[in-house]
């Protein structure tokens, strides 16, 4: 992917402090970009490593200009604040990626109101919110040319019950990320401002994932995930599209990676040994990717199992 040149870009990641967010934004840095963390971890967590900090190292380390801003994505003066202070760091902002989310895979009768609340208001709200704040950013961008995208970590729409039940309202408010952009992405075509989502195939070994799902005692090698370098390496093929053309896309990252001509994923493997079929899938990855004739192959019956056991926890 390094062919592919984001030099003077300014990027604004909401909740980048650790995960896919962060593996983005060094992706995007190493490619040249500014990018600004706006994240709630200033102080280190005592479960989750990283802050805005030390992802402000990990982006200049790999050659960008970095930002790191004390934001909670629930609050709209915050946010306001935040992109407020990367336009007056680098110029403008051109690309914005609303990765911050909550989960809890719990069913209604352990997910309480202010559960329910906490994801919602950062998974929808925040990602509607932050979309707002960027907004005439982006439209500026655009009037200069500077293919402006946002890029939404959310999945493909799919109404099914299956994956509602036993997690419902994580459902809701993760979906309602992909509605903003199902919705923005036509309303912004006529700015010139590209609005997509990217979903990764099998689930990624992320700090939250392995606190969230994975018995901490278990050795990382036997996890069968993939790092986040392939959600960062699919994320920068999207945004260098021409953003006039390629929008309204929900995206699966090998989906589009084998699109463009990668046939081996073996680097993006936790466990290098782990067979392709015994990859944990994610969750609400549509029929139609496994049912492709280059299909991935991963045990999507695991994840109704996997969705099941976390029920019980």
């Amino acid at each position: 992917m390094s062919q592919f040149e984001f030099r003077g870009k300014n990027v604004f990641i909401s909740g980048g402090s650790r995960g896919i967010g962060l593996a983005i934004g060094v992706k995007l840095a190493s490619l040249g970009a500014n990018v600004c963390i706006a994240a709630k971890t200033a102080d280190p967590h005592p479960k989750l490593p990283g802050t805005i900090f030390t992802a402000a190292k990990q982006i200049e380390d790999a050659g960008g200009r970095a930002l790191p801003v004390l934001c909670d994505i629930r609050y709209e003066d915050q946010v306001n604040a935040a992109v407020a202070k990367a336009v007056a760091a680098f110029g403008g902002i051109d690309i914005l990626i609303n990765n911050a989310s909550a989960i809890s895979l719990t069913p209604m009768t352990e997910t309480g109101m202010k559960k329910y609340d906490l994801m919602n208001q950062i998974n929808g709200r925040g990602t509607y919110l932050c979309t707002l704040a960027c907004l005439p950013h982006l439209r500026e961008s655009a009037k200069k040319g500077r293919n402006p995208h946002v890029l939404t970590l959310s999945p493909p729409l799919d109404m099914r019950p299956m994956w509602f039940e036993n997690h419902t309202a994580y459902s809701i408010a993760k979906y309602s990320m992909s509605m903003c952009t199902l919705g923005l992405a036509e309303e912004f075509r006529q700015y010139g401002i590209a609005v997509n989502s990217l979903w990764p195939l099998t689930a990624i070994d992320t700090s939250a994932m392995t606190v969230i799902i994975a018995n901490p005692e278990d050795p990382p090698e036997e996890l069968k995930y993939r790092n986040a370098d392939i959600m960062a390496d699919a994320a920068a093929l999207m945004l260098c599209q021409d953003a006039r053309n390629y929008t309204g896309q929900f995206v699966i990252d090998e989906a589009l990676l084998r699109q463009v001509g990668v046939k081996d994923f073996t680097l993006y493997k936790i466990n290098k040994n782990c067979p392709d079929e015994e990859l944990a899938p994610d969750f609400f990855v549509p029929d139609d990717i496994y049912e492709a004739g280059n299909a991935p192959a991963v045990q999507r019956p695991f994840v109704m199992k996997t969705i099941k056991s976390l029920a019980k926890l």
